[in-house]
């Protein structure tokens, strides 16, 4: 039996199956499309998803096919300089494709010796909890079955997985919709952002961004929202807007690909039912603004990964496996309020424009600066692990040691005690954690428990203290 399958080989569905592939779960990914999409709705990775990459071993493959940006903020259309100081040892976010971040994800993923099946599509699940048949039987369009014992849906907005599941997606319809696609122009580049610049200061859900092959991607706001949103928009539908917003639609054609999008905003009321979980866009969907999407279904792989695989291994302490729920619903909670908020910065009335102002003007003032850059980026995200020291809950960012630096000593997934007393020990959890005796500057604490997601579970130096919150988190000791 398959250990755990993954609908959806987006970027969630291949961070999920290579964080498994890293714990030796035997994991299949089925996508529905049979050959990679070339749709780039997702522009780049934030602070946080670089940190994940760094963690892993495999940013330098993005650094080699990205640039890097600071701007701050990236919030309803205002745009500011990163604060400085910010708690990174990445304080930048890399510009790349959709594509090609997918592209990294599939080599990292085969690489560790997952196996992705394309032109499969999922259409139907039962499950199962039957002792040792105890399971989840999936059915594909082509009347195949296959059988695991786990089955995550990472299978975008429209999940047939959380459909099947019958999960509620409460939340906002979409109220408007814009049209995304790469064309070409038969404008001159001077021409064309002359005008995409005289249009967007009344109208911000409006750009042309010159792409490498000399194509554009260009947003426009749609004629209202569409009854069928699987159907992609037409060029002419393109053409239309254009021309009643900027009284020319600047002769585009050839298009690569052409869809729209809503700000629509929900999310699923629970991620997981028995032995089904939800990820990504299956478990929430919100407007683009930010760059948020596909960073936060990454994350939440990343979260998901090494507890799905202690839980398949018969390792996982109690609840361990709930807490994926516990701690990444709310963020999912609130990064659709904050993109409701953009989405109002973003309109076009007087009340708007004056609110995207006065908005501007609070972002000049440093701790507003910080407070949105860590929103937008995560690197401010904080799970509820109880009061403690001020790290408990927080990821660690990666910090120099006397010997290399700590994310080095991560990218197998493992937990990490990081040791500057030279006096603890995980004996009983060596095949899960690793111990690291070493110091830093950058640390101000006696010890840190680290997860293998890199936040810090426990900070102190009693060894009867750590005992407890190795088992808590990595099961029971080996006997």
């Amino acid at each position: 039996m398959i250990d755990v399958i993954v609908a959806g080989g987006g970027p969630t569905g291949l961070m999920l199956a290579a964080e498994l592939r890293l714990h030796g779960v035997h994991v299949v990914v089925l996508e529905r499309l049979a050959e990679p999409t070339l749709q780039s709705r997702g522009q780049g990775l934030h602070a946080r998803s670089v940190e994940l990459m760094d963690q892993r071993g495999v940013l330098d493959r993005f650094l080699a096919v990205s640039e890097k940006f600071q701007v701050g903020g990236l919030f309803g259309g205002v745009m500011k300089p990163w604060p400085d100081r910010l708690d990174t040892a990445h304080p930048y976010g890399l510009a790349v494709p959709q594509p090609v971040t997918e592209r990294l994800l599939n080599e990292r993923a085969l690489e560790l010796g997952a196996e992705i099946r394309r032109g499969c599509e999922l259409v139907g699940l039962s499950q199962s909890d039957d002792g040792d048949g105890a399971g989840v039987t999936v059915e594909l369009a082509d009347g195949t079955q296959l059988r695991s014992r786990y089955l995550v849906g990472c299978d975008g907005g429209r999940s047939t997985v959380r459909r099947q599941l019958g999960v509620g997606f409460p939340g906002e319809p979409a109220r408007v919709e814009t049209l995304l696609g790469e064309m070409e122009m038969g404008e001159d580049p001077a021409t064309v952002a002359a005008v995409f610049a005289e249009v967007q200061k009344t109208q911000m859900r409006f750009g042309a961004v010159p792409q490498p092959d000399g194509t554009y991607r260009v947003i426009v706001p749609a004629d209202g929202v569409a009854e069928d949103r699987e159907t992609p928009p037409t060029l002419e539908d393109f053409k239309k807007q254009l021309r009643a917003f900027a009284g020319t639609d600047l002769g585009v054609h050839s298009p690569r690909w052409l869809s729209r999008f809503g700000d629509a905003t929900r999310q699923a009321e629970r991620y997981r039912v028995g032995r089904v979980l939800l990820a990504g866009d299956a478990a929430h969907i919100h407007p683009p603004t930010g760059g948020q999407g596909l960073n936060m279904g990454v994350q939440d792989a990343f979260n998901l990964g090494w507890k799905l695989a202690a839980e398949v291994a018969g390792r996982a302490p109690e609840g361990l496996l709930d807490s994926y729920q516990a701690e990444r619903h709310p963020v999912g909670a609130r990064t659709l309020d904050n993109t409701r908020a953009q989405m109002t910065l973003l309109g076009s009335d007087p009340g708007a424009t004056a609110l995207r102002a006065l908005f501007s003007k609070l972002m000049d003032f440093e701790e507003v600066n910080r407070y949105v850059t860590g929103m937008i980026t995560a690197i401010d995200v904080r799970y509820d692990f109880g009061e403690g020291h001020e790290l408990l809950g927080r990821r660690m960012r990666d910090i120099g040691l006397k010997q290399g630096r700590l994310y080095e000593r991560m990218h197998g997934g493992r937990g990490l005690l990081l040791d500057q007393t030279g006096r603890l020990s995980v004996a009983g959890w060596a095949d899960r954690v690793d111990h690291v005796v070493d110091v830093s500057e950058e640390l101000d604490a006696p010890a840190v428990l680290l997860r293998p997601d890199g936040h810090v579970a426990w900070v102190g130096e009693d060894r009867q203290e750590l005992l407890g919150h190795l088992a808590k988190w990595f099961g029971a000791a080996a006997s």
